[in-house]
């Protein structure tokens, strides 16, 4: 049987832990507060109403692309595709390829932060196997001007992050969302982990606190892999309404 992703990628091991999506979660939600194409998700009503769902549907495709056989992982493609489509046609508009560049960019970007944060650095090999990965999904789906490779992406990625964002009422409106929904301190939380993933750019936008208050913490829970504790942590501070999807989330093993 032939998979999307190779058995022994580096994408499966850094998609397999939980503690790494919610990173990758996090650091997208962030990013999303400040994308100029936000909008777009606005229009369906679906992420001010459940900011939080909608990214872990976004997770939960990737993740589903990620784990899936070949024809299964490019059906799971296709039907995103299909989505958007029907959100444009309803619009009578078109979502730019920048926009969905935009998105496979942050996808990229934090499955590398994320895992570096957690683990250790990845050696340009590793790197470049993240970025064929999304690339694979975003020449499936008809995105035009994709970089091709992980140098020009480094590149590519630069400019979005001079470009494609800004601070606006969606930006506000999002975070008051977050806040809603997660509670005082899981949002503070949240906003500790952005700190430690986001790149200085997306930091600087929203203005998020310098300080690591969560890096000695991380050294803790770093040890409660040790005795199998950290998905019964993780899923412990999630409020309850998503705890179910965190642990589908968690039902793929390497």
């Amino acid at each position: 049987m032939e998979y999307f992703v190779n058995k022994d990628s580096i994408v499966r091991k850094i998609w397999g832990q939980t503690d790494a999506i919610l990173f990758i979660f996090a650091g997208a939600a962030a990013e999303f507060a400040l994308n100029k194409a936000v909008d777009w998700l606005y229009f369906t009503g679906w992420l001010p109403a459940d900011p939080l769902g909608r990214l872990f549907s976004t997770v939960a495709y990737s993740q589903q692309i990620i784990f899936s056989e070949r024809d299964a992982a490019n059906h799971a493609i296709d039907k995103i595709t299909g989505i958007h489509k029907t959100v444009e046609q309803n619009r009578g508009a078109q979502i730019p390829d920048w926009a969905y560049r935009d998105v496979l960019f942050m996808l990229i970007d934090y499955s590398v932060r994320s895992f570096e944060v957690l683990e250790r650095k990845l050696t340009p090999a590793e790197k470049a196997e993240v970025f064929d990965v999304f690339y694979r999904v975003g020449m499936r789906m008809g995105i035009n001007g994709l970089p091709t490779n992980y140098n020009d992406w480094q590149v590519a990625r630069q400019a979005h992050l001079q470009t494609d964002m800004v601070n606006s009422r969606f930006t506000a409106d999002l975070y008051k969302q977050y806040k809603k929904h997660l509670g005082i301190i899981r949002y503070l939380i949240l906003k500790q982990v952005q700190v430690l993933v986001v790149p200085k750019k997306v930091s600087q936008m929203l203005s998020l606190n310098k300080i690591r208050y969560l890096a000695p913490v991380l050294a803790l829970y770093k040890l409660t892999r040790l005795v199998k504790l950290d998905k019964i942590l993780i899923i412990s501070v999630l409020p309850k309404s998503y705890q179910t999807q965190v642990r589908n989330l968690t039902a793929h093993t390497l």
